[in-house]
């Protein structure tokens, strides 16, 4: 086999999520008429890791913390370091999860929707935004990039300019220069942005971060 053959993309798979593994803030009668807040965490952890967040966050929304698809690591991933780079995506995997989350999302009560998503969670938070932008309300996505390429829901970005709150932190090294750029101009361009940028944080959320987070949702839920 050549190399050639070695460094082809496979086709991206069809994803589903396991509706048992999502956790919950608040128990099926307790969503009634309240706000959604769905987690997506980052490569090789589990719906458990962000959902210790939600003691931090408004009691409003209902949570509802996600499990990535494909097992990898430790954990679970949303894109397979091994179909390509996890940091860097292809479009058609990053669509495939988005898909899948957007076929579980099919399943719940229409509710107003918010996204939050750590590293390749971020990631997702915003393609997700942009393959059904008239689905979500606003974004959180931390430490995270923008998947390149073009997408349908793009151009109604650039006119709606849904609320995004992007954070990260001055000693992050796992998200290249280059994604950090593109990242920059792409949601300065589609989006009502509030970025932050943290001292001396690397690739995790701090105390401070979260209280921003906080506010920033508090400030765009439903009222």
């Amino acid at each position: 086999m050549s190399c050639a053959e070695w460094t082809m993309p496979f086709p991206a798979p069809e994803l589903h999520l396991d509706h048992e593994a999502v956790l919950w803030s608040a128990g099926e009668a307790d969503r009634v008429g309240r706000p959604r807040l769905i987690l997506l965490h980052g490569y090789g952890s589990d719906e458990a890791d962000l959902f210790g967040i939600s003691a931090y966050l408004p009691l409003e929304p209902v949570i509802a913390s996600l499990r990535a698809p494909i097992p990898e690591g430790p954990g679970f991933a949303w894109f397979s370091r091994f179909t390509n780079v996890s940091v860097d995506p292809l479009a058609a995997n990053a669509d495939a999860a988005a898909r899948a989350v957007l076929h579980w999302l099919d399943d719940q009560p229409d509710a107003p929707t918010g996204l939050l998503g750590f590293s390749q969670g971020g990631g997702l938070a915003i393609q997700l935004l942009r393959l059904a932008p008239e689905r979500f309300d606003f974004a959180v996505t931390l430490s995270a990039f923008v998947v390149q390429g073009a997408q349908d829901g793009d151009a109604v970005l650039a006119e709606s300019r849904p609320p995004v709150f992007w954070g990260r932190g001055t000693h992050d090294d796992t998200i290249p220069a280059a994604g950090v750029a593109r990242a920059a101009e792409w949601l300065e361009g589609h989006t009502t942005l509030d970025a932050r940028i943290y001292e001396g944080l690397g690739h995790g959320i701090s105390p401070l971060e979260l209280g921003d987070i906080s506010s920033f949702i508090g400030a765009h839920l439903p009222r």
